[in-house]
């Protein structure tokens, strides 16, 4: 990383730091987890993504527990931002070998739409929103599982209207003729249980302060997971109060393509 004078926009105009805190594997499975990470938000008195699991997952579905779809409107009506994140967050079969390869090495096996055609992709898209709407729930947002999509099933979230979807790199905007780059910002995240566990700590640290500095758009993403290694909430904790004190605004990914298209 390099310093420097504040960069700008993918027009030229100047911007200000913003943050994105997304909660991820949002589902029945991980109602614990994630309801301790939105007190943390709210202590923080930030607003967070939520990044919704609709299909089975872990054992569970959304379907089969309305009484966690009515936490979800709660939280919607709290301020936070409903995502949908995949139907299964499991990746299948379906695609080239060489995108299910990069799929399970860097999502361990959770690229769902990272080798999808754009038919597959639409099934799923179709599943996952007609399990929402007979819930209550509405989204226009798309984060797939692991950051990653393939362009056959980015083309498949433009049809079914969605506005935006996030990859490691940024929020891209899914309204014009072909997906274009709204806001760049990597995601940080961890990876808990592994080798790098630590290492990946101390990036998310420098990661979000030096977003912050740059003036740039800051993206931290929660894990329920996380919340199973001792010390992972304290450091994604004092990541995000470095952001806040440094200037960094808390806000959503939709939110964040509106500032980009104003």
């Amino acid at each position: 990383m390099t310093t420097g004078e504040p960069s700008a926009d993918d027009s030229g105009g100047p911007r200000d730091p913003l943050m994105v805190v997304s909660i991820h594997d949002v589902a029945p499975a991980t109602a614990d987890e994630t309801a301790r990470w939105c007190a943390d938000a709210d202590a923080l008195g930030i607003p967070v993504s939520l990044l919704v699991i609709p299909g089975p997952w872990r054992g569970m579905a959304l379907a089969e527990h309305a009484d966690y779809a009515g936490v979800l409107r709660a939280r919607a009506e709290h301020g936070d931002e409903l995502v949908l994140h995949g139907w299964c967050h499991q990746a299948g079969a379906e695609g080239r070998a060489v995108r299910r390869a990069v799929g399970r090495a860097v999502a361990r096996g959770a690229a769902e739409f990272a080798a999808l055609d754009e038919q597959q992709a639409g099934r799923r898209l179709t599943d996952a929103k007609a399990v929402l709407a007979a819930l209550g729930l509405q989204t226009a947002g798309f984060t797939p599982p692991g950051w990653l999509a393939s362009p056959a099933a980015e083309r498949a979230l433009a049809r079914a209207g969605f506005r935006y979807t996030t990859d490691h790199f940024g929020v891209k905007d899914l309204r014009g003729s072909r997906a274009a780059r709204a806001r760049r910002g990597f995601a940080l995240s961890h990876r808990p249980g592994g080798t790098g566990e630590r290492l990946g700590a101390a990036v998310m640290k420098a990661g979000a302060a030096w977003a912050t500095r740059r003036r740039g758009l800051v993206r931290v993403a929660l894990h329920p997971d996380d919340l199973h290694r001792p010390g992972l909430r304290d450091d994604t904790l004092r990541a995000i109060e470095g952001a806040l004190k440094a200037g960094a605004r808390a806000t959503t990914y939709g939110a964040v393509l509106d500032a980009a298209a104003s």
